[in-house]
This record gives structure tokens, C-alpha cells and sequence, in this order.
């Protein structure tokens, strides 16, 4: 009697009951598939059930384990479509439209979040947006304490004016760019982004955990679970203010002002692994090109900034162990020119520091920011230059993809030498006279220099410092800068020395 209690307890448990074949939401009609990677196909069915994929002519059975998951790769191919997917299990899976190309992992805070409807030039942009061979799937936003097998999702679709304006604008204008100089590569786009995030909340807790110098991310959240109680409290009492607010402007006919923010907190979106497990574990299966990144502002802070460049490259070695198909690329946005709590300025040279690890690249937005307002809305120029950077970084095409970057710098008497990389046909001081740079001595008292363009190098020098140790450049939230290459790109911020 007690084994058919245990039978009948086992069927009634999630998976094991489930007969017909499911998916991950991530894979549906209309998705582009990674080309030159084998093409993972992977659900659900009851456990022993056989599954056949049938994908290009080619058809691979396999078999559900125990727990009714399954996994099938089906032969690499190139690029092309529109093909279909059959999937056969106990029930039959019909896709139509799926193409092969080139995916892209987007993701980070909200400047890669905010939407192309939102941006410069919105409206002439979204009407012209018919970009068939360039698709997108956002995935939904979740917090969860263990890796998820699925997410949900807003389905793929390929950019026209009805869905262009809903897509990140970043990734958008990163995705046009690109297929311009690719031409019948396919493209897709995968939105996994959640603005206000700390970059410790997209890192698995193996990434953290395996590296001791991380440890103050733990710290810095038993600082935040522990002040929680009073942190709720006083938003309590700021939203019982802000109802009596929005009383007032309804009798008045006037905006509602904006709600307060939650606190952060335990199952907040910046929960340590958090949106790794929600948003980027249910992903992980699904063979990519690369990633573009956007974050960095909710951790320039005193707190957190120390430890970016360590646990930024811990998550990108994080996803490529994830991923598990090679160090691909990854690609970021360093912060741009914002009037805020000066810390930006180490923050972006955390970023500029994490060019160390292999096959990354940075672009530089320190000229297309808005001093006054977080989300500057010319991501035109922002996701320009993120498809200029790839095509030449990751695709070898034969064009200037980046900015001038500080290689070293030496005392040449009063003055300090700096010489850079990514040089491409000469230094320019856009706009008139050279501007931005500091030096200081043995006692880093940073104070504002002259400089000149010397060939593919810069001198600086100041009278208040005549043996000069250190430079720097662009020293600052919302800097005076100038210095960019000939093909236009702009200089990266840097800061000599190891401090």
C-alpha cells in the first residue's frame, strides 16, 4: 500500500507527470540560431520518452533521463534561412522562420534597458526600422536564489516599426550597424537587462565564491539585509507621504510624482547571484557570438567601485564557463560624462582595467553623456560605435574600432610623455586646444596641465609641477576632454600609475 502511495505521489510531481515534449521559452518560431555552433536544442518530456530534432535535413534522437530533461545538438551550419524545426516526442513541435546568423547577448542596467522610442531621433528611426533578418527576445525579469532552467519571455520578433521602438536602443542601433557590414548574416538579439542592478547580482554564487578578493560583495549585503528593517520603515513613511501627494495632484489636475523606490534588500534585484540565476542560467544553453554589456553606474560607489574591474572580470570568465562555447566576445560601454557623486572617474578606470582580460573591448562615451541627467538619450552614437568595435575587434574588418587607450607615460624633464594605442591615422584636439589632462608628483597632488599632440603621442606639462610623476586624463564625473583619434573616436579617461 505504502509503494502505491509513493507511485502515485512520484506522478504527481512536476516533470515526471508531463508526458508531451515542452521547450524553453527562449526557443520559438522566428529565434536565430548561432551559426558554426553545433544547434542546441534542449526541453522537457516524461522521463525515457525518445525525442527526435529534425533541423537543415538532419534529424538526432535522444532520450529523456530520469527527470525528464533532455539535450540534442544537431550539425553546425552557416548562415541562412528561413528553415524549420520539428520536434517529435509523444507530440509533435512545428517551428517555421528560423534563421541562422550571429547571436548577441544584451544585457546590463538601465542605459542598455532604455527602450529606441526613448532616444534622439526616435520617431524617423522607428518608422524606417524594417529589419527582417535582425530579431530580438527580451527575457522577463526575475530574482532567484538557485539557477533557473527557463524564463519567461516577450517572443522573438524581427525589427519593423510596430516592434523596433520596444527594443533596447543600445542593442538596436549595435544590431543595424553591424548587419551593414555583415549584409545577409542573420542577427538576434537576447534582452536579459534590469535597470538599477550592481554587477554582483549577474555573477553565479561559483563566481564569487571562488575568489577571496570578492568576499566584500558579501560584506557590503550583510551591511545592506542588516539595515533593512529601518531602510523599510522610512519608505514606509515616504509612501504614506507620497499617497497624500498624489491625492492632491489628482484634485489638482497635476502629474503624479514618482513613487519612492523600494529599498534594497533580501529578493531584491540586486541580490548577490540573483538575476544570474533568473535571467542568465535559463539562457545559458543557447549557443551565442558574444555579449554587449552596459552597467557600471549602482556600483560607483565608495563601497563598491574598489572591487569592479576584479568581479567584472569574474563574471564575464563566469559566463564564458557558463556558456561553455570558448572565451567569446565581450563588449562593454564605459560610463559617460555625468554630474554625480565622483566616484565615476575610478569607475571607468576599473573598466579601462578590465581590457586586460582576453577578447574584450571597450567603447568610449565620455563625449556623448549629459551632465545632468543619467540616461543620456543619444544611444545613437553609443550603439554606433558598439557595432564599429565589433566589426573590427571580432569580425576583422579593416577599420579603426577604437578610441585612443593610454599604453604608458614617461618623465621627459618637465614634461610627462604619453603614448596610446588604437593611434589610427594621428591624434586630433577636437574643437581647438588640447584639453583634460593633469599631472602630479611623487605626492599625487593632480593639477591641471598644458599638453600638446606630439605625432601619435601627447606631452604635458605644468609649471606648479616641474618633476611630474603621474598624468591622468579626464579626471572626472562630467570632464572638459578632447583628445580623439583621426577616425574620430574618442580617447578613453586613464590615470597613471597602479592608484
Amino acid at each position: 500500500m505504502r509503494l502505491r502511495y509513493f507511485a502515485i505521489a512520484l506522478l504527481a510531481l512536476p516533470g515526471l507527470a508531463q508526458a508531451a515534449v515542452t521547450l524553453p521559452a527562449v526557443l520559438s518560431e522566428h529565434m536565430v540560431l548561432q551559426r558554426g555552433l553545433p544547434v542546441h536544442i534542449w526541453g522537457k518530456a516524461a522521463p525515457g520518452e525518445s525525442v527526435a530534432v529534425t533541423f537543415r535535413a538532419a534529424t538526432v534522437t535522444g532520450q529523456a533521463d530520469p527527470i525528464g530533461k533532455w539535450s540534442i545538438f544537431l550539425p553546425a551550419g552557416d548562415a541562412g534561412g528561413p528553415f524549420d524545426l520539428t520536434i517529435k516526442g509523444e507530440n509533435t513541435i512545428a517551428f517555421n522562420d528560423i534563421l541562422v546568423g550571429d547571436v548577441w547577448v544584451a544585457s546590463g542596467q538601465s542605459n542598455m534597458e532604455w527602450q529606441l522610442r526613448r532616444t534622439d531621433g526616435a520617431e524617423a528611426e522607428i518608422a524606417t526600422a524594417n529589419f527582417p533578418k535582425i530579431r530580438r527576445v527580451k527575457i522577463a525579469r526575475k530574482v532567484a536564489d538557485f539557477p533557473q532552467d527557463d524564463a519567461a519571455v516577450d517572443a522573438w520578433s524581427a525589427l519593423t516599426p510596430q516592434t523596433a521602438g520596444a527594443a533596447s536602443a543600445v542593442a538596436y542601433f549595435f544590431a543595424k550597424n553591424l548587419q551593414s557590414s555583415l549584409k545577409d548574416v542573420p542577427l538576434g538579439i537576447i534582452e536579459s537587462f534590469w535597470g538599477g542592478t550592481a554587477v554582483e547580482a549577474w555573477m553565479s554564487l561559483r563566481a564569487i565564491g571562488d575568489d577571496p578578493g570578492l568576499m566584500p560583495i558579501f560584506a557590503n549585503w550583510a551591511r545592506t539585509v542588516e539595515n533593512y528593517p529601518n531602510q523599510l520603515a522610512a519608505w514606509d513613511r515616504r509612501v504614506a507621504t507620497w499617497n497624500e501627494q498624489v491625492a492632491q495632484a489628482k484634485a489638482e489636475g497635476k502629474p503624479e510624482p514618482p513613487k519612492p523606490p523600494v529599498p534594497a534588500g533580501p529578493g531584491g534585484l540586486n541580490t548577490p547571484t540573483g538575476l544570474f540565476n533568473g535571467m542568465i542560467a535559463p539562457i545559458v544553453p543557447y549557443p551565442i557570438k558574444g555579449a554587449i554589456w552596459y552597467q557600471g553606474e549602482s556600483n560607483a560607489n565608495a563601497n563598491q567601485f574598489p572591487v569592479y574591474s576584479r568581479a567584472f572580470t569574474a563574471m564575464i570568465r563566469d559566463w564564458r564557463r557558463a556558456w561553455g562555447v570558448g572565451d567569446f566576445p565581450f563588449l562593454w560601454v564605459q560610463l559617460p560624462n555625468y554630474k554625480t557623486n565622483g566616484y565615476w572617474p575610478d569607475l571607468r578606470e576599473q573598466q579601462r582595467q578590465s581590457l586586460s582580460l582576453s577578447n574584450t573591448g571597450m567603447v568610449v562615451s565620455i563625449d556623448v553623456g549629459n551632465p545632468t541627467n543619467l540616461h543620456p538619450t543619444n544611444k545613437v552614437e553609443i550603439g554606433t560605435r558598439m557595432g564599429i568595435l565589433a566589426r573590427g575587434m571580432v569580425y576583422g574588418e579593416k577599420i579603426a574600432w577604437s578610441g585612443p587607450m593610454f599604453r604608458s607615460a614617461a618623465r621627459e624633464g618637465a614634461d610627462m610623455r604619453v603614448w596610446f594605442d588604437h593611434t589610427d591615422g594621428g591624434l586630433t584636439a577636437k574643437g581647438g586646444t588640447l584639453q583634460g589632462f593633469e599631472v602630479a608628483g611623487p605626492d599625487r597632488k593632480f593639477v591641471t596641465a598644458e599638453s600638446r599632440i606630439d605625432g601619435t603621442s601627447v606631452l604635458v606639462r605644468s609649471a606648479g609641477v616641474p618633476e611630474p610623476v603621474y598624468v591622468r586624463y579626464a579626471w572626472a564625473d562630467a570632464p572638459e576632454c578632447n583628445l580623439y583619434n583621426a577616425a574620430g573616436l574618442p580617447a578613453s579617461p586613464f590615470r597613471s600609475g597602479n592608484n
